[in-house]
């Protein structure tokens, strides 16, 4: 495997997963404590990982991405994204496909995108009333729909937007605890018994979405002469370089994986921003006196450029990385990595988790303190929320924009408390990490 295997964890591979799958972070942080920044994890039926959370090292690795297949390592995904996403591609395909999206997620399009986000937000959060309470992540899951929805598909209407809101919330609390999400992990779970067994079922809503998902594209390639803005719109207009337009199945997969990289995970990250923001009355007093200083009606633009509410959304990104790891790379022949030779075949896996609580990196990592965001610059592999390399989530920029937007616009009109003063642990769903319960808000009124 590599140089000093002292460094593998000894208990048997089946606790191991049962471990992994139940708190992947508690998990990381004992073996770190015994092991260091580099160990050796086997998870029953899935094989071995190397766990490394030295920043030195994933340098290493982003830099050489190329000596690295990184779809195939990711499989586990296959079930609820498809066999066309960008996250299952390597080589000369991955690359095609990536420069086909990313001018969709980019530049002007973002300004194009903002209004709608603040639109969205200010729609959503009218109905709440003063002194009624909710689940902040529930709420934020509302939003994040909607902007995919309106954003992405430029769906905002009818009976296919009906459907399909309910059929995905569905389909995702599928896996909403550690014992649920065991199904992505278990293959033997993975077994299509009929309609009310867990895997059958997700099966069917799958397929139901990639029914309501083609349609949609059916739909737009008939209207292909009207100038649509929605993200699918410009995907289904970008050629490669043979002059080749994306598949239906392409384009299907694509969708698929952003729906779920891109709703699930800015919904979690925001009900963690509200959490520790009202947490700490300096950090609410700072971000409103901030937001109050653009004065009436801000171009959403300029909300994005403020600097405090941007170190209170990286915050929140270093302390609750959505991924406990990111994308596992499996070396295509042996490589030498921080001084250990790994032979081909190892899969190696960047924890986000240990480098964002490295004490050598951020003082009292436990504590909440966006402050640290505005007195030092962190490199690509210091702080890497959104993974990194060639690998870089493609949607980083608008989820960034969508947190920034949806703070500003919630916490510039209402006034919120935690309806609990107690600290929330982090738990498992699906491949993510949510807070347990949601974080319980309520309203006290408007400003």
């Amino acid at each position: 495997m590599f140089s000093q295997l002292h460094n593998s964890i000894t208990s048997p591979s089946w606790w191991q997963l049962i471990n992994w799958i139940a708190d992947p972070i508690g998990f990381q942080h004992k073996y770190s404590q015994k092991y260091g920044d580099i160990f050796t994890m086997r998870l029953s039926g899935l094989g071995s990982y190397v766990i490394i959370g030295n920043p030195q090292a994933i340098q290493e690795i982003f830099s050489q991405d190329s000596k690295f297949d990184v779809g195939r390592a990711n499989r586990l995904a296959e079930p609820l994204i498809g066999q066309n996403s960008l996250m299952l591609m390597d080589g000369d395909r991955h690359r095609r496909e990536r420069k086909l999206l990313m001018p969709s997620f980019h530049g002007e399009r973002l300004q194009a995108y903002a209004k709608q986000i603040c639109l969205i937000t200010e729609n959503l959060t009218s109905q709440w009333q003063i002194g009624e309470s909710f689940v902040a992540r529930s709420a934020m899951q509302k939003i994040s729909l909607e902007v995919i929805l309106q954003i992405v598909f430029g769906l905002s209407e009818g009976k296919r937007y009906q459907q399909i809101k309910p059929l995905l919330t569905a389909w995702l609390d599928m896996t909403d605890s550690p014992l649920r999400s065991s199904i992505l992990f278990l293959q033997f779970l993975q077994k299509d018994w009929g309609a009310w067994t867990p895997w059958g079922k997700m099966k069917r809503r799958q397929r139901h979405m990639h029914e309501l998902l083609q349609a949609e594209i059916e739909d737009k390639r008939i209207k292909a002469d009207e100038k649509l803005g929605d993200v699918l719109s410009l995907m289904m207009a970008v050629r490669d370089e043979d002059g080749q337009a994306m598949s239906n199945e392409e384009l299907t997969d694509e969708l698929l994986t952003i729906l779920f990289a891109g709703h699930e995970t800015t919904a979690t990250t925001l009900a963690w921003a509200f959490y520790q923001i009202h947490q700490y009355p300096d950090v609410l007093e700072k971000l409103q006196q901030e937001l109050d200083s653009l004065g009436e009606n801000p171009n959403p633009m300029e909300i994005a450029q403020l600097p405090y509410l941007t170190a209170v959304c990286q915050e929140t990104l270093r302390m609750y990385p959505v991924l406990p790891v990111i994308f596992p790379r499996i070396t295509k022949s042996s490589i030498k990595i921080a001084g250990y030779q790994f032979d081909s075949e190892t899969t190696l896996m960047p924890s986000i988790y240990l480098v964002h609580y490295r004490e050598d990196l951020y003082p009292n990592a436990q504590q909440f303190k966006p402050e640290r965001f505005l007195e030092r610059q962190y490199s690509p592999c210091e702080y890497l929320p959104f993974g990194g390399g060639s690998r870089r989530c493609l949607g980083y920029a608008l989820a960034q924009l969508e947190m920034k937007l949806v703070l500003a616009t919630i916490l510039s009109k209402y006034q919120l408390a935690l309806t609990e003063d107690k600290p929330i642990k982090l738990q498992r769903r699906g491949f993510t990490l949510a807070p347990t319960g949601g974080v319980r808000m309520v309203m006290t009124g408007k400003r």
